[in-house]
């Protein structure tokens, strides 16, 4: 078929039976942008919009086989990584990132759902850091996630947050997009960092809503446009905004809205 030559995305995360997050929601934004996905199932949730009720690991070689699979049958031009819930997934994911170096990934680092259920097992996030991220051409913690990464209390500013990024950084990864989502004030800012380079930041008026799934969108958003071979700041720059006119048209079409 002529339309396994098209650019791909390919998606590794688990499942949200709601829809609202998770490969339902990677799918969706990648096709938004005009390109194609192809997908290795990590986990099934059983989730609606409000909390998880139970999660069905995937087995590790399982996990690998999809990817590879995919990887033969597609040609795949960036990978998205959301969750992964064991530290026997992750390296199978590693394993797979090690065959294919030239493919550039963006990790989500999913530790929890919005309703507070664990969905990375504590002990997995050594391996995270140590066997993934360094694979990884992106990070893209929000400020909760960047805390448990660091071993730190949450953030309290900017300050605050970019030095537990260069921490992060030093871990490994070739850049980390800190999300300013859970900050407070008007602005909402994201900020990029690289070795050996001044921190880019990305800033949009901060909306008064919020949406379940936005994580998803903004990592897979940002590894469709790496896929359309767009520069990693560029990338970044394009896939905020695809986030905030997708809030901001969720918000207008809520009821009190005046929209």
């Amino acid at each position: 078929m002529a339309l396994n030559r098209d650019p791909h995305v390919l998606v590794v995360g688990g499942s949200d039976s709601s829809g609202g997050a998770g490969i339902a929601r990677d799918i969706e934004t990648i096709s938004s942008i005009g390109l194609r996905s192809c997908v290795a199932v990590t986990a099934v949730t059983v989730q609606t919009h409000q909390s998880v009720t139970a999660v069905h690991h995937i087995q590790p070689s399982l996990v690998a086989d999809q990817m590879r699979a995919a990887l033969r049958a597609n040609r795949v031009s960036a990978i998205k990584i959301g969750m992964l819930s064991t530290g026997r997934v992750i390296a199978a994911v590693a394993t797979v990132l090690h065959e294919n170096p030239r493919i550039p990934a963006v990790l989500d680092p999913v530790l929890a759902s919005s309703s507070g259920r664990q969905l990375l097992e504590p002990g997995a996030i050594g391996v995270l850091k140590r066997d993934l991220m360094p694979l990884c051409r992106l990070v893209t913690p929000n400020l909760v996630e960047l805390a448990v990464l660091t071993g730190s209390d949450l953030a309290l500013d900017d300050d605050d947050a970019l030095r537990q990024g260069r921490r992060l950084l030093a871990d490994g990864p070739q850049a980390l997009l800190i999300k300013g989502g859970h900050a407070e004030g008007p602005r909402s800012t994201d900020m990029l960092l690289s070795r050996d380079r001044e921190p880019v930041r990305f800033d949009m008026p901060r909306l008064a809503g919020s949406m379940r799934g936005t994580g998803c969108m903004l990592a897979s958003a940002i590894a469709a446009h790496l896929a359309g071979s767009k520069p990693l700041e560029d990338s970044v720059c394009e896939g905020k905004r695809f986030v905030f006119e997708k809030l901001l048209r969720c918000i207008e079409r809520e009821p009190g809205s005046g929209a």
